[in-house]
């Protein structure tokens, strides 16, 4: 199981980084268990409500901007591994993006996904989810934590950055707008 708990910058525990299958696994349900929770609590009325902030400098966005987020981080991560097992070498992190250019590429997300209603965005992510579960159960742990998988990341390593770690942190943006909300 995990190794260790760590405290970060803020004095808060926080679970140790995954090194194997089964700490994946459980990173990722974990997150995303308690982050559905709380997307559940979000009024239907106030999900396109552009008041949290977005993940370029000096914007804002929706809840359903940040769900929008989220999905297409765990799109790509499908895509990233879909494109390898063809034998294509995926463009990192998205095509027509640069690793600088993050905030460029999410508010590409909010516009991918800004047709999709609240609900069809939450089904649409937890689908995401269960494939990206069934690929890192289909992986064993030395396909996820043996080698580099993109420059110095394993393959484990690039799916929880992209799905557990950003779950987290979108969970902390939503419970902070739940409470300035008061809801």
């Amino acid at each position: 199981m995990w190794a260790s708990s760590l405290l970060c910058s803020e004095g808060k525990q926080t679970l140790a980084v995954p090194s194997s299958k089964e700490e994946l696994v459980h990173a990722i349900t974990g997150e995303y268990d308690k982050l559905v929770r709380d997307l559940a609590r979000v009024p239907a009325e106030q999900v396109r409500e552009k008041s949290l902030p977005g993940h370029k400098a000096n914007t804002l966005m929706s809840p359903a901007d940040l769900l929008a987020y989220l999905l297409g981080w765990s799109e790509l991560i499908l895509t990233w591994h879909e494109q390898r097992d063809a034998g294509i070498e995926p463009s990192f992190p998205a095509s027509g993006y640069n690793w600088n250019q993050l905030g460029d590429l999410a508010q590409q997300f909010y516009r991918d996904y800004a047709s999709l209603s609240w609900t069809e965005l939450l089904d649409r992510f937890n689908a995401a989810e269960s494939r990206v579960l069934s690929l890192v159960l289909k992986m064993s742990d030395e396909d996820l934590y043996g080698k580099p998988w993109y420059g110095k990341y394993t393959a484990g390593r690039m799916i929880q950055l992209n799905t557990s770690s950003p779950y987290a942190n979108a969970r902390r943006r939503i419970r902070s707008w739940l409470r300035e909300n008061n809801l």
